[in-house]
């Protein structure tokens, strides 16, 4: 009897693993689209009171407090070396987790939910040193536009998950 009931769970594992498959979450930064996995969003929130926190890569701009937990927030403009600007009414957080470390992604402005089927994502551009940027996971098109797919995994190195992960309560 365990057995069936742990392959029911096993099945709905599966079942929400394929609901999330070929999904994207899209946004915009600095007037390009961009694409994170459907799978690494937790919630998205409006931009809130960050509270600066000292000795952190000018990219954190802080943390939050999120119902009780508190959340490192990175500024991805700031993250790709884009030009800053002010936050506006459609900045955005995006919390996601990257390797089990809940972080708020600052945008511009949330976009729509999409499906990209992987036939229709290409392998990143190489950069000018002849490699792939560690940050784009592919490009993805949709009709007649592309969109950048961001590698969560790659958003911080190493020694700036540990750093992060510091910051959290």
């Amino acid at each position: 009897m365990v057995e069936q009931d742990e392959k029911v769970l096993d099945d709905d594992f599966y079942e929400d693993e394929d609901a999330q498959k070929d999904k994207y979450l899209t946004f915009e930064l600095a007037a390009e689209d961009y694409a994170i996995e459907i799978r690494y969003v937790t919630e998205i929130i409006g931009i809130q009171k960050i509270t600066e926190v000292p000795d952190t890569p000018d990219f954190v701009m802080g943390v939050i407090n999120l119902r009780g937990k508190i959340i490192p927030v990175i500024d991805v403009r700031r993250r790709f070396n884009f030009p800053t600007i002010e936050y506006g009414d459609r900045t955005c957080i995006i919390v996601v987790d990257i390797d089990g470390i809940s972080t708020g992604l600052i945008v511009d402005e949330v976009s729509e939910v999409l499906d990209i089927p992987e036939g229709d994502v290409d392998a990143p551009p190489k950069t000018n040193k002849g490699e792939h940027s560690r940050f784009i996971q592919g490009m993805g098109k949709v009709g007649e536009e592309v969109k950048i797919i961001l590698n969560i995994g790659k958003l911080l190195n190493d020694t700036e998950k540990e750093d992060i992960k510091t910051l959290q309560s």
